[in-house]
């Protein structure tokens, strides 16, 4: 029988460290995950107002098929600039993907040469942060980017989950909730995702009901704004996939986010969902119907770290927790 990992987390798939910072004056922050060797990573974008940086490059058909750190950061657009810090601390240490190589000069480069922060974002500094940080634990709630998250009407957060399987595979998600949906159903404690619960790891709400009227959105954000709700996920198997191959499970786990968020990938969401293979193992044939395992596994383990993450958070600015419902 398939169980979760030791840390239930993504810190149980081998290979992979993750870091988080947070500013808690400014109510955001930036989750760094770190593959111990550069890895595949592919992308799976859905929602109506993403906020990406650099994703274009990992189509199987573009010049990038691995990665050596992914970062989720809030802030919108701001929250961009958390890539330039982990960027230049990686940079330093000689990481990268190289154009070529020149002495002094930083790879990836070819030419040799409180929300009122102004012209000052700290994302960059909470990048350089949270790289530092990493480790093999991962915090839930209000820890990296999900620190000033909101999941609907509720305080949303980090949250993380993992599976292993009986012949020995890991498969682990990350999620960053900030969704325009709810992640609860409507007038009740009960997560959407309760049916993919393991050992009471999210509260064991059990539905009061199974059935509800089709527009009833209760506990969804009312005042949806552009580019202010986004679930940044990230998937994980220690397996030795193509980037074609990580492209499907990024694909398949995407389901993970609708089965756990109602409405989800909204005009309003960004939401985005990577996939990253360690390589540690080797993909069993038939590779099809591996991948096609895979997919399912981490679409189920994405559903429960959506609801793990909103379930650890605590309020904060105001904004009421899962645990300060009735």
């Amino acid at each position: 029988m398939a169980r979760p990992g030791p840390s239930n987390s993504l810190s149980d798939v081998r290979g992979l460290s993750i870091g988080c910072a947070e500013d808690k004056s400014a109510l955001t922050g930036v989750t760094v995950i770190v593959p111990d060797a550069r890895a595949v990573c592919a992308v799976d974008v859905r929602g109506g107002g993403p906020g990406t940086r650099e994703t274009d490059a990992l189509a199987p058909e573009n010049l990038v098929d691995a990665i050596d750190a992914l970062v989720l950061a809030g802030g919108s657009v701001y929250g961009l600039g958390a890539a330039d810090g982990v960027v230049a601390a990686m940079g330093a240490e000689g990481k990268g993907f190289a154009m070529r190589e020149a002495p002094g000069v930083p790879r990836d480069l070819a030419n040799g040469g409180d929300k009122a922060w102004g012209d000052a974002p700290p994302y960059a500094a909470l990048g350089r942060a949270a790289y530092a940080a990493r480790g093999r634990d991962v915090p839930l709630g209000n820890a990296g980017a999900g620190m000033g998250a909101l999941a609907g009407a509720l305080k949303g957060g980090q949250g993380s989950a993992s599976i292993v399987t009986q012949d020995g595979f890991t498969i682990a998600a990350l999620a960053c909730v900030n969704c325009f949906g709810s992640t609860t159903m409507p007038n009740q404690r009960a997560f959407w995702a309760h049916a993919f619960e393991i050992d009471g790891e999210f509260g064991a709400a059990v539905p009061a009901q199974q059935s509800f009227d089709a527009e009833d959105w209760h506990g969804a954000k009312l005042n949806p704004a552009p580019r202010a709700n986004t679930t940044i996920a990230c998937v994980a198997v220690d397996a030795d996939l193509t980037p074609a191959e990580a492209k499907r499970v990024a694909q398949m786990a995407s389901a993970g986010l609708a089965r756990a968020i109602r409405p989800v990938f909204a005009p309003f969401d960004g939401d985005v969902v990577f996939a990253l293979a360690t390589a540690a193992k080797p993909t069993p044939e038939p590779r099809a119907l591996a991948i096609a395992r895979f997919g399912a596994l981490a679409a189920d383990c994405l559903a429960r770290a959506v609801a793990r993450g909103v379930f650890a958070a605590g309020s904060v600015g105001g904004h009421a927790a899962w645990r300060d419902l009735g």
